[in-house]
């Protein structure tokens, strides 16, 4: 369904990794050999935007388990240490509603690279930081320079697939990016045994900037000229306007935001509730996070490679908000005493059962925001990013406002989150009143 004021989008079709397209403005070799090659290619294209999309959970989970140090580093509050969390998903917010109308003007690798490469910088200079403040700022720019990696490796999904072969694609994505999650809090917590905080930054800096080089060297571009918007900031901000005029786009927007808020509770919430409530040691944190990350890789690849095409995603999305809720419910009844003191391992099932069904939530909100957006992917992708990441850093602070001694706000603010997630989906995009419907024409 095109949306008003927008252009005419090009028919495009969807297809399985490394299928060409019959479109002909999609494989014409001289107007796009750059997309050409990459469809040749699906594998390397899709470890690269696995690590662009992965970029999140590097900047922000491998400094987890470094949190309560830094609090002692610094002379800092709790409260303080987890701004710095919140600048970096504040910035990861801002920069995409920058960078994805730049990516629908001028492509999607200059503006790529060139976040990238800012990223490194600031990344670097959160190694030296010698006060929060400055820590903060820092990695205020960070977010801000690597939110390129993130809404353009969505609006290159959009550019390459549609459809059901766009929701497996996400969810193979969550495959690839989901090992960030595991493996960042673990490697964070080695680091941690020969090092400083600072050392995680550095660790951070190196892998950016391999990330840069292969970026350059190897991903082309996936938007001709011909399908590129001309216009200033006025068409940018008329192009949001006629996106966020369909309803049921901004219903999974602010669905699969809200659920992200209730991950990013968790993400900000967990290694207090984990180290300084229960007593697990940084390592333990670390082997519990990555057990969850596994789960929620799980039911990705659960979702793309059974569920998709076999069952409607938005029935497939129902579920995920439900046992979501259902999770964070009993979370908090665990957390509030209702049933005497909770050890550490009913609580962790509970924030197992939670991360898992985010990777039933997550890819098809994404997949079905964007199904409706192919002229304007690059927009989309930093409303979906802008929403989720801004929701996010709202419910980051909020987890220690009863500071350190109980995990009942995190619990609170994620069955809120949860809550909030559901009643956005039913009410706005209504799936029981409608047939799943898609703004492009299959040929």
């Amino acid at each position: 369904m095109q949306q008003p004021g927008q252009p005419a989008a090009a028919p495009t079709r969807a297809d399985l990794p490394g299928t060409p397209s019959p479109d002909a403005s999609l494989t014409s070799a001289a107007a796009t050999p750059g997309l050409t090659a990459q469809r040749r290619t699906s594998l390397l294209v899709t470890l690269i935007l696995g690590g662009l999309t992965a970029l999140p959970a590097l900047s922000m989970d491998m400094y987890l388990p470094a949190l309560p140090e830094v609090t002692d580093a610094l002379h800092s509050s709790a409260a303080t240490a987890q701004l710095t969390l919140t600048a970096c998903l504040m910035g990861m917010a801002l920069g995409q509603l920058v960078v994805g109308p730049m990516s629908d003007r001028w492509g999607r690798r200059r503006p790529l690279l060139i976040g990238m490469v800012v990223y490194v910088v600031a990344t670097a200079v959160c190694a030296f930081a010698p006060t929060a403040g400055l820590l903060i700022g820092f990695r205020l720019l960070q977010g801000l320079a690597g939110a390129a990696g993130i809404v353009i490796a969505r609006a290159v999904v959009r550019d390459l697939y549609d459809g059901i072969a766009m929701a497996r694609f996400f969810s193979t994505l969550m495959l690839i990016s989901g090992v960030a999650p595991i493996v960042a809090p673990l490697i964070g917590g080695q680091i941690l045994r020969f090092t400083d905080w600072r050392g995680v930054f550095v660790v951070l800096t190196v892998i950016g900037a391999l990330l840069t080089l292969v970026v350059w060297r190897r991903l082309g571009e996936t938007l001709p000229p011909e399908r590129r918007h001309d216009g200033g900031l006025g068409q940018t901000l008329r192009t949001m306007r006629g996106l966020l005029a369909d309803r049921v786009f901004t219903g999974y927007v602010l669905a699969g935001g809200f659920a992200f808020a209730a991950l990013f509770a968790y993400v900000s919430g967990s290694s207090f509730v984990v180290q300084e409530i229960y007593g697990a040691s940084p390592q333990t944190f670390s082997l519990l996070f990555g057990l969850n990350s596994i789960g929620l890789v799980a039911t990705g690849q659960l979702n793309g490679r059974v569920l998709v095409g076999r069952v409607s995603m938005d029935k497939v999305l129902t579920v995920g908000l439900v046992v979501i809720t259902v999770a964070a419910a009993a979370l908090l009844v665990l957390a509030s005493g209702a049933f005497g003191k909770a050890g550490l391992v009913p609580v962790a099932g509970s924030l197992f059962l939670l991360m898992s069904a985010m990777g039933l939530a997550m890819p098809n909100t994404n997949a079905q925001a964007l199904n409706r957006t192919p002229h304007a992917a690059g927009s989309a992708s930093a409303l979906l990013g802008t929403s989720t990441f801004l929701l996010g850093a709202v419910a980051s602070p909020l987890v220690g406002i009863a500071g350190e001694t109980t995990a009942v706000p995190m619990a609170v603010v994620q069955l809120c989150c949860a809550l909030a997630a559901m009643a956005c989906f039913m009410g706005l995009c209504r799936p029981w009143q409608r047939r799943t419907k898609h703004s492009v024409t299959v040929v």
